[in-house]
């Protein structure tokens, strides 16, 4: 017998069992658990359709929003008695068409929702990361400035806000993003402290990364999931805040087209032409209502602890 033969033959590498599956993809896993919630899948189907709506709002608008008839004033709907398909929502005081007002509107409440979070979701999450991560003086210093804003109702400091600015649609979005900022800064510190004392947070300490770095290449990413949902439902709090400044005249100004500003306008109409108040009313529901139920969606799928 050789050497050769009497040498212990290797082992084959052991062939990978069949019927065995590949760990899913993170974005697979996450659209599996988004979608089946049903109410945030609606609530994003409405959202896309509201996207759309406002990008082609000059196309399918069928009149310009400052457009008045004085032929058809407080026109009602096309279905009721006196109603013309010319109008189908109606038009209101002055003879404006209010289906092309709320789809003009809608660019005007998109672009409320994005101008608000942008603006609060980039200063919060400065402010959160220097409070979480440096602590002390510079912890309690924010912190405080925090506590005083929120001890204050929101609706009352935008409009403290406003009348300092004065009233108009960009002073109104400046308004409610100081407004919602202490949530995403209460948000980042707490996901900041969750995270800095992590072996990943040390390893990259101790290979030499700067502060800089640690705070908003290491540290960020993984505190993006809590401040992803809170975006999303700040949106229909935008919304929401700025159709109220609207409506007390402090947001956009008339004549353009914003759906709060549609209902201050046909406060005194309520009683004898119902339509001039309600459909605004209901644009802003809907709205409101599918960025709620896509932010609970975002939720449940991104928190480990709430999927099933």
């Amino acid at each position: 017998m050789t050497v050769a033969e009497q040498a212990p033959a290797q082992a084959a590498p052991m062939p990978p069992e069949r019927g065995a599956e590949a760990p899913p993809h993170p974005l697979r896993e996450f659209w599996s658990s988004f979608s089946a919630n049903r109410g945030a899948l609606g609530g994003l189907i409405v959202i896309i359709a509201l996207v759309f709506i406002a990008l082609l709002a000059d196309k399918i608008a069928p009149h310009a929003p400052t457009d008045q008839f004085r032929d058809a004033l407080l026109t009602p709907p096309a279905w009721q008695d006196g109603g013309s398909t010319r109008f189908l929502l109606g038009t209101d005081p002055v003879g404006r068409d209010i289906l092309s007002r709320l789809i003009h509107g809608t660019r005007f409440s998109l672009m409320i929702g994005v101008v608000v979070v942008t603006l609060s979701l980039s200063v919060g999450v400065f402010l959160g990361m220097l409070a979480g991560y440096f602590r002390g003086i510079i912890d309690n210093l924010i912190m405080r400035v925090v506590d005083v804003m929120m001890a204050l109702p929101s609706l009352l400091l935008a409009l403290a806000v406003v009348a300092i600015l004065g009233p108009g649609l960009v002073n109104a979005m400046l308004a409610i993003a100081i407004v919602v900022l202490p949530q995403y800064v209460r948000i980042t510190r707490a996901a900041v402290m969750n995270e800095v004392s992590r072996e990943y947070v040390t390893a990259s300490r101790v290979s030499g990364a700067g502060v800089a770095r640690l705070m908003f290449i290491t540290i960020l990413p993984n505190a993006l999931a809590p401040l992803i949902v809170q975006a999303t439902l700040g949106f229909s709090t935008a919304i929401l805040d700025a159709a109220a400044l609207g409506f007390l005249g402090l947001g956009a100004q008339p004549p353009t087209p914003e759906w709060g500003t549609m209902l201050a306008d046909a406060r005194e109409f309520i009683r004898r032409a119902w339509w001039v108040m309600t459909f605004p009313g209901v644009a802003i529901l809907i709205t409101v209502l599918a960025f709620n139920l896509m932010g609970d969606g975002l939720r449940d799928a991104l928190d480990p602890r709430l999927k099933t």
